[in-house]
């Protein structure tokens, strides 16, 4: 089958030199990280560029790679309260960030609303890159415990991000649950989208022999059928559209698949290890 290498899906944005921001945290971090010559130290062995962490689920491979960030430096990290709490009550390992001096900070990000990312700087005076939220429905991860679960907002489990700056904008969505049509006028507004490719067909675990839960049973809606992705982004493209979090059953994978090829003509680019962009 021929296809592109591709690890756990993990994207990195720098709005400066020596200032990156990491969009979620996943488990082959370390070696993403080792691989990326802009998340290099400038000043080994404990200088990063990686400047902070914004989280837009619990799910495990959105968090599990805060781990390989414990190492004594600085770190900001941005999530929903709600996020925040699953990490630092339910799972205490977590809090080995905290070793850090200074500790890591953790953000409470409400959904909805702007915050400023980093530490450049406007003609105004304001923070040159902003941010958002944006709820996406969805339910917490099955590790949750019950007692938690019921005290968390409903509408902070998965959240899409926007990037803005200097009127230009990036919408980046690894897991769309289908639950909310809001995120598709960020979608349609921004020069690049990164979303959710993780399924081809809503039964591919249960087809593969793999699962027993449909794709929108876990949180994502398919690529194809009448409602599907493909179908549901089939509007005027204002800029690039990449997929991303595409699971190995996802026979887009294959590069001579028929589904591989109705991604490509729907104007969809299928994201690979190491694919960078400039907005």
């Amino acid at each position: 089958m021929p296809s592109q290498a591709r690890s756990q899906a993990q994207v990195f944005v720098c709005p400066l030199e020596g200032e990156c921001y990491l969009l979620n945290a996943s488990p082959d971090l370390r070696t993403q990280i080792l691989s990326a010559s802009l998340l290099n130290p400038a000043h080994p062995p404990r200088h990063t560029p990686i400047a902070g962490v914004l989280l837009t689920s619990a799910d495990v491979d959105s968090v599990v790679g805060l781990l390989h960030l414990r190492e004594f430096q600085p770190l900001q990290i941005y999530s929903t309260p709600s996020i925040q709490r699953i990490l630092l009550e339910d799972n205490h390992i977590f809090r080995v960030l905290d070793r850090a001096s200074p500790p890591a900070v953790w953000h409470d990000v409400p959904v909805n609303t702007w915050f400023p990312l980093g530490t450049g700087k406007s003609s105004t005076g304001e923070s040159s890159v902003r941010s958002r939220m944006v709820p996406l429905g969805s339910a917490y991860p099955d590790y949750v415990s019950e007692d938690l679960r019921r005290a968390l907002a409903p509408g902070e489990a998965v959240t899409g991000l926007v990037l803005a700056q200097g009127g230009k904008q990036i919408f980046y969505a690894p897991a769309l649950p289908g639950r909310s049509e809001e995120w598709k006028d960020w979608a349609r507004s921004s020069e690049l989208c990164l979303l959710d490719g993780t399924f081809w067909d809503e039964n591919e675990l249960i087809s593969a022999g793999v699962g027993s839960k449909t794709a929108r049973e876990i949180g994502h809606v398919p690529l194809s059928g009448a409602d599907g992705l493909l179908a549901q982004c089939d509007f005027a493209r204002r800029g690039r559209r990449v997929l991303i979090h595409i699971n190995n059953t996802n026979p887009i994978l294959d590069e001579e698949s028929p589904e591989h090829r109705a991604v490509r003509d729907a104007g969809w680019e299928i994201a690979y290890d190491g694919m960078s962009f400039e907005v």
